[in-house]
């Protein structure tokens, strides 16, 4: 559609439009940064998306069942606040608006969850929105299923850009989401041909609309500067029963003279002659940052449009029983089963007692089939590996478009996508997301597992095949490095349980978690119980103790974690039997241990003796623990791994690669 034939044909419309526009223009000319082509560009379908489709009131920003609204494309996040702000979100006011990108202020960058209502989840590196929405979908699915649509039924909204659908997790997010037939997932795709380096087919030549049907999609085109073209498209959307990617042909930057339609529109090119002769086309003679009454009257009654709604769901939600109110809320909320505590500490006696020899990841699926039938809001998966990674318990089922009350999702070979949606669980609320591969494809989840770091939800990475004791398939799926990768990440608890009874309390804590996710690094290979004598307390939650106290003179600290406990208690019965007395000290959560009292973290690491620290894996972020917290260099060692593994069995690699109690008690005879 010609803009001026916009401006005619549809002037209230244009009026609510402009103010978006010109917002979004203003605050990154006073920030002197920042991406105004793409709101411009979009801001007729974001209005007629909030204005006639988007289910929400701006009075009660956490409606659990409200549509959700993700920018994918976190760039344009002047979008985002615009909406927000001219909405009537209580927090977004103008003078955030003002002081977009700068210290302290909501707007930052690209939206960040938590700094503002309205904002659903961390955008910024493309692609991760669309796939993150994808997770929501189904979140939204799994509730339907357990409390039905009279309190949960909502829409998934994306506006999404083209490098969103470059980036290779969109490739993973869109197969993921038609399988699934999520017909509630509604993704708004910004055509307008150009990218920071040019025109599209300057690297890409891909016909987007043929790939989504591809991969089981509805997918419509609109004019994307044609409120009646937009709103049929919607309209249609709604109805499918597949998941609906709408192709909005728009102009970056509209209206913007030597800016509109280039590269140039995509980032901060509107200064002020531009900004004048913006204001001049947009029939726009207010100054910076100043809205008319009647249009921000206009918005706002679109934000107070579901009020009437939200107060009919809540009604409909107080006619539950009792029970059905305690049990939504409680799952919304987030807090775990009041049964949760008590069904480990009846694992941890029964493992105490009988002491198996097990692989941690076999003891990962024990932990799991006590906690799903009390927490009904877990949802599993794996990446293609389900068998092996021990995520599926009996009774769960699989999630899929016949069932919905399914608990189990097949990923398929789709590890970054996996972990975006698990985070779009999360962030929807209602659902407790974990999800499994291999420890060393966590280089491929690693950027959505930063961003559930970043954001402080609470989803659980459970990796298994965790060191070389995976054996013969190789140094291409052996983890060397990977623990000192998720240990670097900030707000990330990593767990590296030494038995059946550790990778429980591992459990406990990353099901009662709030804020922070978890990564399960889980052996392959049996490993003996080493907590033989029972006790209610969770050990882990200190994420250090001593396991095993020095008999006589204590001489040598040894510090392990995993598979690598026992044999550090196998060097301890080596060193005493020769009268040097030796402490071993278990370390399953390095983040929960630097959280202690530095009392209790000197009770358990005093100065004076020998330390040495023995993981199948590289020493880095090792000598925190060994030369600081009161130790010293010179009575330091570390046995572990200096470079890639090798195919070979598992005992075989361990010995070769020196990781054994034998090698561990000669590094202690030297340092004394």
């Amino acid at each position: 559609m010609d803009i001026s034939e916009l401006k005619t044909n549809h002037p209230d419309h244009w009026k609510k439009a402009a103010a978006l526009r010109i917002l979004a223009a203003d605050a990154v000319h006073a920030a002197a940064s920042g991406h105004q082509g793409m709101p411009i560009g979009m801001a007729d379908v974001a209005t007629v998306l909030f204005e006639k489709h988007l289910k929400f009131d701006a009075a009660n920003p956490d409606w659990p069942d409200r549509d959700r609204f993700i920018l994918s494309a976190g760039h344009g996040s002047m979008l985002l606040y615009g909406l927000l702000h001219l909405t009537g979100y209580e927090d977004m006011t103008m003078d955030q608006i003002r002081n977009f990108r700068q210290w302290g202020a909501k707007t930052a960058g690209h939206p960040e969850y938590g700094h503002a209502k309205g904002i659903e989840t961390t955008t910024g590196p493309l692609g991760q929105g669309i796939a993150t929405a994808v997770g929501m979908a189904m979140a939204e699915q799994s509730m339907v299923a357990r409390f039905n649509k009279s309190v949960v039924d909502h829409y998934t909204y994306v506006i999404a850009g083209d490098g969103c659908l470059m980036e290779g997790v969109s490739h993973e997010a869109i197969g993921l989401a038609g399988k699934q037939k999520l017909g509630k997932l509604i993704v708004l795709w910004d055509d307008n041909n150009i990218s920071i380096d040019g025109k599209i087919e300057l690297s890409d030549l891909t016909d987007q609309k043929k790939r989504f049907k591809a991969a089981g999609w509805s997918v419509y085109e609109c004019d994307g500067h044609n409120p009646d073209e937009i709103d049929a498209a919607l309209t249609a959307a709604k109805k499918s029963n597949t998941p609906s990617m709408i192709a909005c042909k728009t102009t970056i930057a509209v209206g913007v003279e030597g800016v509109q339609d280039t590269n140039k529109g995509h980032g901060y090119a509107i200064k002020d002659a531009q900004l004048e002769q913006m204001r001049e086309f947009y029939d726009w003679p207010y100054p910076a940052f100043e809205i008319p009454a009647d249009i921000k009257s206009a918005w706002e009654a679109i934000g107070s449009r579901g009020s009437e709604e939200f107060s009919a769901w809540n009604e409909r939600l107080t006619e539950m029983s009792d029970n059905r109110q305690a049990e939504f809320n409680r799952v919304i909320s987030g807090t775990p089963h009041k049964r949760l505590s008590a069904v480990i500490k009846q694992l941890k006696r029964q493992v105490s007692e009988e002491q198996p020899k097990k692989a941690t990841r076999a003891s990962s699926q024990m932990a799991l089939e006590v906690i799903n039938p009390i927490m009904k809001e877990t949802i599993g998966g794996s990446a293609d590996l389900t068998g092996s990674n021990n995520t599926l318990t009996d009774g769960l089922g699989w999630f899929e478009p016949g069932n919905r009350k399914g608990r189990h999702v097949a990923y398929g070979i789709r590890e970054h996508g996996m972990a975006a949606a698990m985070n779009g669980m999360a962030l929807h609320g209602g659902v407790r997301p974990y999800g499994g591969t291999f420890m060393c494809f966590t280089d491929y989840a690693r950027p959505a597992m930063r961003l559930a770091a970043l954001m402080g939800v609470p989803t659980v990475f459970v990796m298994t095949h965790d060191s070389i004791g995976l054996g013969e398939d190789g140094p291409t799926h052996q983890p060397i490095e990977h623990l000192a990768i998720s240990r670097a990440t900030p707000n990330t608890w990593v767990f590296r349980p030494a038995d059946t009874v550790e990778t429980a309390e591992a459990w406990e804590l990353a099901m009662s978690s709030q804020s922070t996710p978890s990564v399960l690094s889980l052996t392959r290979q049996g490993v003996r119980t080493v907590r033989t004598k029972h006790t209610n307390k969770n050990m882990t939650a200190q994420g250090a103790y001593v396991l095993a106290e020095a008999k006589g003179k204590r001489q040598a600290i040894l510090l392990a974690t995993g598979s690598e406990v026992e044999i550090a208690l196998d060097a301890r019965d080596k060193l005493q039997a020769v009268g040097i007395g030796t402490r071993v000290v278990s370390m399953p959560c390095w983040e929960l241990f630097e959280a202690q009292d530095e009392s209790y973290r000197r009770k358990v690491l005093p100065a004076g003796p020998v330390r040495v620290g023995i993981e199948a894996a590289a020493r880095f972020g090792w000598d925190k623990w060994l030369t600081g917290e009161r130790g010293k260099a010179n009575k330091a060692d570390f046995v572990g791994m200096e470079g890639f593994g090798a195919s070979a069995p598992a005992e075989e690699l361990y010995a070769n690669f020196g990781i054994t109690a034998d090698a561990l008690a000669e590094k202690v005879k030297n340092l004394l």
